[in-house]
């Protein structure tokens, strides 16, 4: 199986800090995997992915997003990936439709496909029958599915997926997640960070541990669970991060 992502002696930090958020980071995950990376808040999650994007700009290192180096390919490799944020990233005021048809031709589809890819996915993502209704009077759960929708509209080789059934009803979150284990049968990487664990469990194959900027642990789930003892992902979680406070 072939790298989607290789992550080498990675160093980044924040102008004004006195440590570093990585220092000599390695990381690879493999084409058609769906990685989960946890850890406490302030762990570097966020900034991690912000860096394997492209939104964040590293000192040192490299990343490679399918064999090619972010920085110097940042234009190319935006194509080959979808971002399904935390925070809803699409417009309240036009339609999923509308929604659609815009950030399919942002990421370079034509008038047409842009128009049969958008009609697919709203079917598969139970939104067809409000496709013309206005984002702003959907539930949270019909905005995850949106937001969903256009994170996935150009067909990405590998998508980034953080917190991506916060707040939604159980019925939003089956279908979500029934779609996301679609995807990456036909062969797309998921990248998925969430404090939901039980959810992780279901969803992960492969899982990274992070905590102070270092990976603690890397390795399938089963194996992790069965070398610490653990029947669950929280268990093994609290081991090796401990329990003190975080969100402060």
């Amino acid at each position: 199986m072939k790298d989607a992502i290789s992550i080498s002696n990675l160093r980044f930090s924040y102008p004004g800090l006195p440590e570093p958020v990585f220092e000599n980071l390695n990381l690879v995950i493999k084409k058609g995997s769906r990685f989960g990376i946890f850890g406490p808040n302030g762990a570097g999650k966020t900034t991690l992915i912000g860096c394997i994007t492209g939104l964040i700009k590293y000192q040192s290192g490299s990343i490679l997003l399918n064999g090619l180096e972010v920085v110097k390919n940042l234009q190319h490799i935006k194509k080959q990936f979808g971002y399904v944020p935390q925070d809803f990233s699409l417009y309240p005021e036009l339609t999923p439709m509308e929604n659609l048809m815009f950030f399919a031709s942002w990421a370079g589809l034509n008038k047409s496909l842009s128009k049969k890819r958008a009609l697919e996915v709203l079917e598969i993502l139970g939104l067809s029958g409000v496709k013309n209704k206005q984002v702003k009077k959907f539930s949270g759960g019909m905005k995850r599915r949106v937001n969903l929708a256009i994170g996935v509209i150009h067909q990405p080789e590998i998508l980034f997926l953080d917190e991506p059934t916060v707040g939604v009803d159980i019925h939003s979150r089956q279908a979500i997640i029934s779609y996301l284990k679609k995807l990456n049968s036909e062969g797309t990487t998921l990248v998925y960070t969430s404090h939901q664990l039980s959810e992780a469990e279901e969803l992960c194959d492969d899982v990274a541990l992070f905590d102070e900027g270092k990976i603690r642990v890397h390795d399938s789930l089963p194996n992790l669970l069965k070398q610490h003892r653990h029947d669950g992902l929280e268990g093994l979680f609290l081991e090796l991060t401990g329990k003190k406070f975080r969100d402060s």
